[in-house]
């Protein structure tokens, strides 16, 4: 990920009814959601959500895939890793173990009894 596509996918988390969105998403996993089950889910206009959707879908932070005449939408795991990598890339000034901690907070799996 490049200076400009993190911009753009900071801009587009930036605004609370596509933070909220991106979220729930995240939360559904791999299942996804279709669009008015987000809508729904979240007490949003169809036309304010497809908005949002979109320019979601732009950054790179959701995928979407047609079934019959609805649209399921997923979070985009490989873009948020991309981002969250583009972040972490110089991290700890070449001391990488520095930020140990906060890599396994972001990887930790809430069953592992090791995990707060």
């Amino acid at each position: 990920m490049d200076m400009n596509q993190a911009l753009t996918a900071f801009s587009a988390l930036s605004q609370d009814t596509r933070l909220r969105v991106f979220r729930l998403l995240v939360r559904a996993g791999p299942k996804g959601m279709p669009a008015g089950e987000i809508s729904e889910a979240l007490a949003v206009r169809q036309n304010t959500l497809s908005a949002n959707l979109s320019i979601l879908l732009g950054a790179g932070l959701v995928r979407n895939t047609r079934e019959g005449r609805s649209i399921r939408y997923f979070a985009d795991f490989d873009g948020l890793t991309s981002l969250l990598r583009f972040l972490m890339e110089d991290c700890c000034g070449g001391s990488p173990e520095l930020c140990q901690t906060l890599l396994d907070e972001i990887a930790c799996d809430p069953n592992r009894e090791d995990c707060t």
